[in-house]
């Protein structure tokens, strides 16, 4: 085990805050980025408590699910980081909220045709609210995670802005994030890239600097919706149907609309003489409509429970950068309110496979404005 004095040598940059004398607890996922953040807060002259959420059932429903963000290997090498850094380490048991705010709203998600993001949900709920509770209940004054993003302060109010990295800005799974949340928040990596974050961990000798990046939901481990689905039972998400064009005829059957997303193009099972995509998913008739990639393209989409981070009078059309899936980049578009917590969102140009149920972030610049979930 390495004296945590080691980790206490550096003063903290210009920006940084100084932690000397002050307790921070740490979301360890047993990745390189949250142990990296550790080690870095310990040399900043924090007291650093490492955190680790328990959210599935590993041995029974997760059988080698070591390439997720909450696998049982991953545990075991939050473990060993917090037994490296010298510090306190609790395992917090989150799976029931984790069973019915998550999961439970994958499976409601794909049974009304609509394509989740659990990991939006995931920060909002488990992290954000009952990890930093827990963080709150240990005497810790806030809650640091491995996400490339940054907060910045203005007169007195925390705004949410993107990493530095584009490849690894991580600010759009953040944007449900409660205000008074932020403020108890911490990302201190948000100004690193990802090479950097490696050749600090490299420098603090964390064993994990080199581990690969987590890819799969930590309940889905090998991507095979489907499957998952299986285990639930008779469930209609993957009972067959008919795949039909867009004028209706037959060209072949689907294995259950739980196996689908909007723009899908492979995995349909039927030859055309032009590549078809998924262009509609219709639940109640269990029916898939496909077609080509052309007819993909919209240039506006409704968004419903907006949630704003920057609560701007929303009485008119405000211009905003809005993104539709993390993969993208974000496009220029004009932001129009609607009755309730509903609004519209126009581009400028069409956007492709615009899919219900992924979340649209709003702009301006480098900064988060809010969202809102596509319907």
């Amino acid at each position: 085990m390495t004296d945590s004095a080691a980790f206490v040598s550096d003063p903290p940059e210009e920006g940084e805050e100084s932690g000397q004398g002050r307790r921070i607890a740490v979301a360890l996922s047993g990745g390189v980025d949250s142990a990296t953040t550790a080690a870095l807060l310990l040399s900043q002259g924090w007291e650093v408590i490492g955190l680790t959420m328990q959210l599935w059932d590993h041995g029974v429903s997760v059988a080698g699910a070591g390439r997720t963000c909450c696998a049982s290997d991953d545990i075991h090498d939050a473990r060993r980081v917090a037994q490296t850094l010298g510090i306190p380490f609790y395992v917090i048991n989150l799976e029931a909220a984790f069973r019915q705010a998550v999961v439970g709203d994958f499976i409601d998600a794909y049974a009304s045709g609509r394509t989740p993001n659990p990991c939006i949900r995931c920060n909002q709920i488990l992290k954000f609210r009952l990890l930093l509770d827990r963080a709150l209940e240990l005497g810790a004054e806030a809650l640091a995670t491995g996400h490339y993003a940054r907060i910045v302060t203005e007169a007195g109010v925390p705004q949410l802005r993107r990493g530095v990295d584009p490849d690894k800005d991580q600010s759009y799974f953040l944007f449900a994030t409660r205000l008074e949340a932020l403020r108890r928040l911490r990302f201190p990596l948000g100004g690193l890239t990802k090479t950097q974050t490696r050749q600090l961990a490299e420098r603090f000798d964390l064993h994990l600097a080199r581990k690969r990046e987590s890819q799969d939901l930590c309940f889905v481990p090998d991507g095979d919706h489907g499957a998952f689905f299986a285990r639930l039972g008779n469930w209609a998400p993957i009972t067959p149907g008919p795949i039909v064009d867009l004028d209706g005829k037959l060209l072949g059957q689907h294995q259950g609309v739980g196996k689908y997303t909007i723009g899908q193009r492979h995995g349909l099972g039927i030859s055309a003489a032009h590549p078809l995509h998924v262009l509609a998913i219709h639940p109640a008739e269990n029916r898939l409509v496909v077609g080509p990639a052309s007819a993909l393209a919209r240039d506006s989409l409704e968004v419903d429970e907006l949630h704003w981070l920057d609560p701007i009078p929303l009485t008119g059309a405000v211009p905003i950068l809005a993104q539709i899936r993390h993969a993208s980049a974000p496009r220029p578009a004009t932001l129009l309110p609607l009755e309730g917590q509903r609004a519209k969102v126009l581009f400028e140009t069409p956007q492709r496979a615009i899919a219900p149920g992924q979340a649209c972030v709003f702009y301006v610049g480098d900064r988060v404005l809010g969202g809102g979930w596509i319907v």
